[in-house]
């Protein structure tokens, strides 16, 4: 067997060269192709008793990614989204292959043909103004760690960073002077959003005279703080503030939660929907339009501005749309 017809040989390709060099994805999503294919590889190893060194091509039929699809979703809980992620990772493979070897074609057709399963997409949760009042009021900023968790719920709040892109903040990145920051995204890009002067006023005590190069939220030993340790800080403070706030007693709070409640309070504000989609750093204009969706004290307001009277006359007078506009709303 040659290496052309081994699947390893073109895992390795696909993996270190197009993900990397022709696609420049994200250090994230290459880790979940990698994850997919490091669970997949096993599992058609077993199902074709070879080992998985000595798997070919097209020993990864279509009927086995069904099958590994439904193992992932019976035996190891996962849920459609993931399902679905996996799928994905899978079909990228198929097409990188199919595109450098014209005799896997057929091949590449017929895994391709696997369907993604269709999911709901979930209700985002987000707190609403007093909730999120009460919410930053929750550190003591009488000690020096609550100074510093309280300037990072508020910039979480002012700039809607994911945890991520706050744990890769550095003090070059903060412009005190123009009341702006940099921050760096999914696949690398960047986007300037500007800062409350009480954040400005936080951040300057925060980072002092320290190195640009230094990130600016360190923990309690003066190293970087992770992802993680912002998710536990941001827990740790959403438990606190339910024992006085009943109504945040059923949410789940985090870093996320946060970033969705930026979005939508700008979006009560009167902001527009594109401004907040480059506040945000989304890609596409439909993942902000989520948050028209779900914001219901908004869905109030239009219904009231055509609530019906007891004369029974509505409130505002109603103009039948244009063609055009009639049809971007289905």
């Amino acid at each position: 067997m040659n290496e052309r017809s081994l699947i390893g040989s073109w895992i390795r390709r696909f993996l270190l060269e197009h993900l990397v060099s022709e696609r420049n994805l994200a250090r994230n999503t290459r880790l979940s192709y990698r994850d997919a294919l490091s669970l997949l590889l096993p599992f058609v190893s077993r199902k074709q008793h070879k080992s998985v060194d000595q798997l070919a091509v097209t020993d990864l039929t279509a009927d086995l990614v069904r099958s590994f699809l439904s193992n992932l979703e019976t035996s190891r809980h996962s849920s459609i989204a993931t399902r679905n992620q996996r799928l994905a990772a899978v079909h990228s493979l198929a097409a990188f292959i199919g595109a450098h070897s014209p005799e896997h074609v057929q091949w590449c057709a017929q895994v391709r043909a696997v369907p993604f399963k269709k999911t709901t997409r979930a209700v985002i949760g987000y707190l609403d103004k007093p909730e999120m009042d009460a919410f930053l009021s929750s550190p003591d900023q009488r000690t020096e760690l609550g100074r510093r968790d309280y300037a990072l719920l508020l910039f979480l709040y002012n700039s809607g960073a994911r945890a991520d892109e706050l744990a890769r903040l550095t003090i070059g990145d903060v412009d005190l002077a123009s009341a702006s920051v940099r921050i760096v995204g999914k696949g690398g890009k960047q986007r300037h959003c500007p800062l409350w002067r009480l954040t400005v006023k936080e951040l300057a005590v925060l980072v002092g005279r320290r190195d640009d190069n230094e990130r600016v939220f360190l923990n309690r030993y003066g190293q970087p703080m992770t992802r993680f340790g912002i998710h536990t800080l941001v827990e740790k403070y959403a438990e606190r503030v339910k024992r006085v706030v009943p109504s945040m007693a059923k949410k789940r709070v985090s870093p996320h939660t946060i970033r969705h409640s930026t979005a939508c309070h700008l979006l009560r504000a009167g902001v527009d929907i594109n401004t907040i989609r480059g506040w945000l750093g989304h890609v596409s204009l439909e993942t902000t339009n989520i948050y028209a969706e779900i914001d219901l004290e908004m869905k109030a307001n239009a219904l009231a501005k055509c609530e019906v009277h007891p004369s029974g006359k509505a409130r505002g007078r109603w103009h039948q749309p244009a063609l055009m506009d009639f049809l971007r709303t289905l």
